[in-house]
This record gives structure tokens, sequence and C-alpha cells, in this order.
């Protein structure tokens, strides 16, 4: 039985979204930018804890975790591409090494696993040599985001760390994150303060330039609201995916469809065969390969490589 490809539906209307007030672009102010991040903050607070709206909060996480990933990499100089990260994370053979594109973006992966009120975890993620400060710094980001904001505590936060080391990018990001999460009460660490920085927002802010501080406030509000449209766009997609679910005939087809939900690359033959990962469920190579071109006939998924062989699919746009 042959099915017609599935419709993405272009209806957002049931999905909250920011006011238009918010997303206009115009002179800021540390009050406005205060102003526009409380109502952007608020709304992606909603989207993702709130389950009625549908977005799939671990693929969200893990697709800003390549995001964060591409944009530390150009901050540390290295200027991989976001296809060549995801390819050395998704590609290596387990137990062999990822190098260090594949690293960072395990590095990420890992931040949005951590459990916000285990401050070993933070330690070990960010490593010895600024573990003992990282306390310290988080203590003084989060006091600043009570008194001005949470994009305050951000600023801080990557002002104290980058003020003691100038190359330590992706962990001053990271403290950023964390002191955002805390501030909103969220169980997990989106990373968004690192995908619209560069290298001379940075090196202005650790110099203590006038208007850094701004700069540096506007950027991660600007990423604020690209993630929103970005949960929105994955909303709607797993709708879509949920929707065909049903159609899918091959034995662990429910399982392989949980993956897509939370994976934003899937290899189907290491994560679906021999056995869908996290599961006992086995896939032959095969199933797994036609399963996968199954979606994307059916316009759920789509091939993320361009290649004929060492594909990857996904979901996401």
């Amino acid at each position: 039985m042959t099915y017609p490809p599935a419709t993405i539906s272009d209806d957002l209307s049931t999905l909250p979204q920011l006011p238009a007030w918010v997303t206009s672009g115009r002179a800021e102010t540390v009050e406005t930018v205060a102003f526009r991040s409380g109502s952007a903050l608020t709304l992606l607070d909603q989207l993702i804890n709130n389950e009625r709206h549908g977005v799939p909060v671990k693929l969200f996480a893990n697709r800003l975790a390549l995001s964060a990933a591409t944009a530390t990499s150009k901050l540390e100089g290295r200027l991989a591409r976001e296809g060549d990260i995801r390819d050395a994370y998704h590609l290596t053979p387990p137990g062999e090494a990822r190098g260090p594109d594949g690293d960072l973006l395990a590095f990420w992966r890992d931040a949005v696993r951590l459990r916000l009120n285990t401050p070993g975890e933070i330690a070990a993620l960010i490593g010895p040599d600024i573990a003992a400060d990282a306390a310290g710094w988080l203590g003084a980001g989060q006091d600043r985001a009570r008194t001005h904001g949470p994009l305050a505590g951000c600023e801080a936060v990557l002002r104290a760390v980058l003020g003691a080391d100038d190359r330590a990018e992706r962990v001053a990001c990271l403290l950023s994150d964390v002191v955002l999460a805390r501030a909103l009460n969220w169980t997990m660490v989106l990373p968004v303060s690192a995908q619209r920085l560069t290298k001379s927002v940075l090196r202005d802010l650790a110099a203590g330039k006038q208007g850094a501080g701004l700069a540096v406030q506007v950027r991660i509000l600007e990423t604020v609201e690209e993630t929103i449209r970005l949960a929105r766009d994955l909303a709607r997609r797993a709708e879509a995916l949920r929707a065909v679910a049903p159609k899918l005939r091959a034995k662990g087809s429910s399982a392989a469809v949980e993956l897509f939900l939370t994976e934003d690359a899937v290899a189907p033959a290491s994560m679906l065969s021999p056995r869908i990962r996290g599961t006992s469920i086995p896939m032959t190579d095969r199933a797994a390969r036609r399963l996968c071109d199954r979606l994307v006939e059916l316009g759920v998924a789509r091939e993320l490589t361009g290649r004929a062989s060492f594909r990857l699919y996904g979901i996401g746009s």
C-alpha cells in the first residue's frame, strides 16, 4: 500500500509566537533589551515546558548543541563546518577518537544533559583547571540576573570567565547558559549564548570596552528569538512525523520514530541497526535504510549529507 507524502502544516497559529514589537529592529538600550528579553524568554519557557505545544525538547536541545558547537569552533579559530562536526560525532565508530570537532559536539551534547543541581557534573565537564573558580562566577552571574535580568547575568559570567582566560570561550558560553537556565528555573541547559557571539565582541567585553556588554546582550537576545522560531518549526515537523507513524509497518518502527524525535541526526547503520539505540529491538541494516528512505518518501524526514553512503537522516530543516 502506498500513501501520499505527509503535509507539514504551515499553520503556526496554535503555537505561541513573538509579538511584532519584540522582533522589530530598533536602536537598543539596556532597558529595551531587558524588556524585550523578558517577553522572548517567557515565550521560550512556555514552548519547552508545556507539552501541549508538542516541541520535541530533546531533539531541540541536540539541535542547539550542534549550532553551539559550530559557533564555538569559530570562536576558537578552527572554523569547522556544521556538517563536518556532525559527521565527526555521529559517524565515528564507538571506541575510536572523534577528533576535535566530534569532541566539541560531545561537549555541548553533554552540556544539555547536565543536572543543574549537581555542581560536580559542571566541574567534570569544564575541567579541573577552571572548575575551582566556576562556582564564584556562577554565583556572581546569578546575582546579576536577579537584579538586572537574565541576559545581564549571562553578560556578567562571560566577562568573568574571559577576564580570567580569554581562550576559554566554550566554558564562558556554557556557564552563561547555566546562568540563563537557573534564572528561568529550567531543568536543562539550552545552548543559546554562543550562537551569535564573535571573537571581537568577546574581546571587547573582556577588555571592558564601552558598549560591549550591551552588544553581548543584544546578540543573545537575537539568538533567543531565533531559538523560538526553531522550536516552533520542530513542533510542526514532529507533529507530521507522529501522524505518519501508524503507517510504518517495519518491526520497531515506533522506537525508530522516537529516536527521530530525540536525535537531530540518525545514522541507520549504527543507530537503528543491529539494534535500535536505547532499546533491545533488533533491526537489520537493510530494514533500517528502507525505514529512513520511507520517512523521506513520506515527506517527514530528509537526508542530511547529500552523499550516497554514510548517510544521516533527520526531521529538522
